[in-house]
């Protein structure tokens, strides 16, 4: 099997933008992929599957096209007693039903369009985030959609999901959150109607067993949340639609500077009116680390999005609302502490060296303390991430940091995944894809996650591009429903 890859990377040409061009552009093949092959050797201890959602338009758009637009496609990686199996498959939502069924793209972007527009429909795709939960895994997209379903093994879509959700929007966070201790799924909906926000919680079972609206001051575009093990970190960012484009039917968004960070703490099945408000320097979050209780004291660790400056200091709202829109981020590791007693806060940079995004950690300790995350060092261009970093989150440093090529590696977001029988939180490894744009390699590859710095202990080559995307995680055998299945051959 040849090392490297000759694919077409411009399957719809020039004319729909960067987003559909090189490591962006789409594949067309759903593949099964055993005995490939293998520099180092894949550890017999790390069992489980890594997913990664992602945008892969099936069809030409209809004009631009934004990322957030694309037909979510899930890449996986199966380990399974030092064996590993590639699979990648759509996620087969009703929206791409009908495209299938016309041949042809029937939906608007991003860009053109505002959600549940009725002259200009948006399609939902699915593509953004995936997360496990209640034996399979859950994949979502960015501007709140229906929840769907996925097959963590085999990559079927076993059914949209809207028995999770409710209220005015009927959607579900890009980014919801799993207690792997309880069982159960926290999210948030946003929309452009008062309240504007809704917050609920999914059982074990798959039951929406909790559901309250959350007013805010507007319309607001927020991205992410926070749990630990008694509350839920709802965020009000100083981000909405432009009114006038709005009413117009365009999706176009304002930073404004004089508004506040908010974060809003509830207890877990807290009441609307029992959320507790907190004011910090105004920016955006697109993605949380991990959050946890300390007293009376709730700390979050976040990528805090650095707002663009104008010469003299001030906030360039203009700019900072097209970076967040495109997703050129410029972020920090950043800390944030609440008193849920005396209402005192405190924010802090932890590490103001590295632009790093898209967290993974040991998402057993979700809503519990965790020192170590796996981050992206973050280029300025979109999704563009040139190698991965382990941070640590008490003290801000950096534990160790690989890069295959910074000038040409596209990385995907790195998940922890633990040994068979941890030891300690950072006892396992560090997954994810990695595709060379120079020499046209695309690998798996795995790190010990102790040592990041020494660089990969295996590298798995793919015969197919994986294109740049967005959300990944880990799914250990326990969090599987059918991980008992499988046999040695497989």
């Amino acid at each position: 099997m040849s090392s490297t890859i000759v694919d077409n990377q411009a399957p719809f040409g020039e004319k729909h933008g960067p987003f559909v061009m090189g490591a962006y552009a789409p594949v067309a093949e759903e593949l099964v992929l055993t005995d490939l092959p293998v520099e180092g050797s894949i550890p017999t201890d790390l069992n489980g599957v890594y997913l990664r959602n992602g945008p892969n338009p099936m069809f030409a758009p209809k004009g631009s096209y934004h990322i957030f637009d694309g037909d979510g496609m899930i890449h996986a990686g199966l380990f399974h007693n030092g064996r590993f199996t590639y699979r990648n498959k759509y996620v087969q939502t009703a929206d791409l039903e009908k495209k299938k069924a016309a041949g042809e793209d029937l939906f608007w972007s991003v860009t053109t369009s505002v959600k549940d527009s009725s002259d200009k429909p948006m399609a939902d795709a699915a593509n953004t985030d995936i997360i496990g939960f209640a034996g399979n895994a859950v994949a979502t997209w960015y501007l709140a959609g229906i929840p769907h379903i996925i097959d963590p093994i085999s990559l079927d879509t076993i059914k949209a999901a809207p028995e999770y959700v409710s209220g005015l929007g009927k959607g579900m966070s890009a980014h919801c959150k799993v207690d792997e201790v309880t069982g159960e799924l926290l999210y948030f909906d946003y929309y452009t109607q008062k309240p504007h926000m809704s917050y609920g919680v999914v059982s074990p079972e798959g039951q929406l067993i909790h559901h309250v609206p959350v007013e805010l001051p507007g319309d607001r575009l927020m991205h992410d949340m926070a749990i630990t093990e008694h509350y839920s970190i709802l965020h009000d960012v100083p981000l909405y639609h432009d009114t006038e484009a709005l009413k117009a039917g365009r999706h176009k968004i304002i930073f404004n500077s004089q508004l506040p960070m908010r974060f809003g703490v509830i207890p877990r099945m807290g009441s609307e009116d029992s959320v507790q408000w907190f004011n910090f320097s105004p920016c955006f979050i697109y993605h949380v680390v991990n959050a946890w209780e300390e007293g009376d004291e709730i700390v979050m660790v976040a990528c805090r999005y650095m707002p663009a400056k104008h010469d003299d200091g001030s906030i360039d709202e203009q700019r900072t609302a097209k970076m967040i829109a495109t997703l050129a981020m410029d972020a920090r590791l950043w800390r944030y502490r609440m008193n849920v007693k005396t209402g005192e806060t405190h924010e802090e940079c932890l590490n103001d060296e590295h632009n790093v995004e898209f967290p993974g950690y040991n998402s057993a300790m979700t809503g519990r303390k965790t020192q170590w995350a796996y981050l992206v060092d973050h280029h300025p261009n979109t999704l563009r991430w040139t190698g991965i970093r382990k941070m640590n989150t008490d003290t801000g440093e950096s534990c160790g940091a690989w890069s295959d090529d910074h000038d040409h590696c596209w990385y995907s977001e790195p998940w922890f995944a633990p040994a068979d029988n941890a030891q300690s939180e950072d006892h396992g490894y560090v997954v994810t894809f990695c595709w060379n744009d120079k020499t046209c390699i695309q690998q798996l590859q795995i790190f010990d996650a102790q040592n990041v710095g020494q660089g990969p202990i295996a590298r798995i080559t793919l015969p197919q591009r994986i294109p740049a995307g967005f959300h990944a995680c880990w799914m250990k055998p326990n969090q599987i429903a059918t991980w008992h299945q499988l046999d040695n051959s497989f």
